[in-house]
């Protein structure tokens, strides 16, 4: 039996990038969650946590391609939207995440107006881009039972881009003139090492650079977000504008959650079995 798009969706428990895209219009904040472990157990339950999107790591997580789509089925059944952050451009690999069914998707270190528009070519049929077309072999199209996904596509993802160096962020405006993208994404820790400051993202030259790039972003009226694990940094980026704010992972909650209770008993966390010398301060 063929469904529309649009009837798919709907009968849908998590959100659609439609609905993903007027919730940025509409200018709310969403708070994101990363899932690095690679579980699909653990993807469920950050799910059901009540995070408005949730993140799933190719880059520095050990995720395959399966993984991947084992957690993206773990979380039909929350309402959350669900990202996938990409490990590279290459329009190969987009063009894979894309058929496993990916509603969001994340592409890092975009630092040109050329590289932008390459992603974005990457993840659109011809004529418009060069995306493969693959239907019959494709969850995205639920294996051709949504009879109009190749004319719907476009409309049936997000796509994010991240600023992650000094270059993307003096090459924004023009980055945000590639029609296409619905979302800019500044990783601080990478942004950092491209200023010499590696290990520190919140050395004030990085903090500068991170709200120079979020008044960019909002003087054109783009949706920007950044990640944000302290409370207070996040606090400072949603009031200088930032939507898309990513608050913690499950490895960090996991780490930090278990050291906090083991803590009330008088507990110190476990030593480094690797000793190292100590670190020279570099600040």
């Amino acid at each position: 039996m063929s469904i529309r798009l649009d009837e798919f969706e709907d009968c849908a428990i998590a959100t659609s990038a439609r609905q993903w895209r007027a919730r940025l219009a509409a200018g709310d904040v969403v708070l994101g969650l990363w899932v690095v472990s690679s579980s699909p157990t653990v993807a469920e339950i950050l799910g059901a946590s009540g995070a408005d999107w949730i993140i799933i790591d190719t880059e520095h997580a050990p995720n395959t391609l399966p993984g991947v789509v084992a957690q993206l089925r773990s979380l039909t059944a929350s309402p959350t939207f669900v990202v996938v952050r990409a490990s590279s451009k290459d329009p190969l690999l987009l063009g894979q995440l894309l058929d496993a069914g990916a509603a969001g998707l994340m592409v890092p270190m975009v630092e040109s107006r050329a590289d932008a528009e390459a992603v974005v070519s990457a993840t659109r049929y011809p004529p418009r881009g060069r995306r493969g077309v693959g239907g019959g072999f494709a969850r995205a199209t639920r294996w051709t039972h949504v009879a109009d996904y190749l004319p719907e596509a476009e409309a049936s993802f997000s796509l994010i881009i991240q600023i992650e160096s000094l270059r993307a962020v003096e090459a924004l405006e023009e980055i945000l003139n590639v029609d296409g993208i619905d979302g800019v994404f500044i990783g601080p820790a990478d942004l950092a090492a491209s200023l010499g400051h590696l290990g520190q993202p919140r050395h004030p030259d990085v903090q500068a650079a991170v709200e120079r790039a979020i008044t960019i972003a909002v003087g054109r009226g783009a949706a920007v977000g950044v990640n944000a694990f302290g409370f207070d940094d996040a606090i400072r980026y949603r009031d200088a504008g930032a939507q898309l704010l990513a608050v913690g992972a499950d490895v960090t909650l996991l780490g930090s959650g278990s050291a906090g209770l083991l803590a009330r008993f008088g507990r110190s966390p476990a030593p480094d079995p690797i000793e190292h010398p100590p670190a020279e301060d570099s600040e």
